[in-house]
């Protein structure tokens, strides 16, 4: 869960910098598969 925070932290920052459009995205999908990660690893 941290990981992912990290990672939408980056990603709003790249928003902020006006970095190309990619970037922000491929750091928010990044950041979504680690949050599904993070929940299954938690499943009994």
């Amino acid at each position: 869960m941290g990981l992912a925070g990290l990672l939408i932290g980056g990603a709003v920052s790249f928003h902020h910098q006006k970095l190309p459009k990619f970037l922000v995205i491929s750091f928010g999908v990044l950041a979504a598969m680690a949050l599904v990660a993070a929940y299954l690893l938690t499943l009994p």
